[in-house]
């Protein structure tokens, strides 16, 4: 039994059939990342597995028990985490307060935020700072810190490198390569060496559905079947 498996997905806005029979699975412990053009329903994948925009007809199920039409909080304690494109900080709340909402009332929260601030050592320094304060880099590396803190077994993470200057985007995949080594994610991500180096497997999305899938050594943007469906 697969960690996650979508099968034959239909998600709609409004009228708009955006997945159309979207089938995938993820197993435990891998790094699968979702690639293809924007507006070919990756995101959309993403808010389908956590009921967010849950889907019409098809079968979102982990570990084997099927997620489709539950609210998305019943989801998330299932041990869904998310790591959204617009980071959607708590702005007027620190850091640390970020991190401590975040973490279950159950767990002890100083050895957690320990662990995020020395993999981030950017919040460790700016911990009593304001998150609207923080420039993109630290609120990206704030926004997966929490999805860590949440002690999920699956972490859909969403763009990571969008917006973020080179020297910013090494310290977060070197932090998301880390956290891959404990967590089993799903990755959204448009820089495709990026996606190919931190993914054990990728789906290959167009038109919402998946046109190629397989494992990612040795794939290049030169590969015919990847450079159609990628090119503008």
């Amino acid at each position: 039994m697969s960690l996650l498996e979508l099968e034959d997905v239909h998600t709609y806005y409004g009228e708009s059939h955006i997945l159309q029979g979207m089938n995938l699975t993820v197993e435990e412990g891998e790094v699968v990342a979702l690639i293809g053009r924007n507006g070919v329903g990756k995101t959309t994948t993403l808010r389908s597995i956590l009921q967010l925009t849950a889907p019409r007809s098809g079968s979102v199920r982990f570990r084997g028990e099927d997620l489709t039409g539950n609210p998305t909080h019943e989801v998330a304690d299932r041990g869904i985490g998310w790591v959204p494109e617009d980071r959607r900080m708590f702005g007027y709340l620190t850091v640390e307060e970020n991190l401590r909402v975040a973490i279950d009332p159950d767990q002890e929260v100083e050895p957690l935020r320990d662990e995020m601030f020395d993999l981030f050592p950017d919040l460790a320094r700016f911990r009593e700072k304001e998150a609207r304060n923080l420039s993109g880099g630290q609120q990206q590396m704030l926004a997966i810190a929490r999805g860590i803190v949440g002690d999920n077994e699956l972490l859909l993470v969403d763009e990571p490198s969008e917006g973020l200057a080179p020297l910013i985007v090494e310290q977060v995949v070197e932090a998301l390569r880390e956290v891959s080594t404990e967590t089993t994610m799903v990755l959204v991500e448009q820089n495709f060496p990026l996606a190919m180096d931190l993914a054990d497997r990728f789906y290959l999305i167009d038109h919402g559905t998946v046109v190629e899938s397989g494992p990612t050594e040795g794939v290049t943007a030169d590969d015919e079947r990847i450079q159609r469906y990628l090119a503008a």
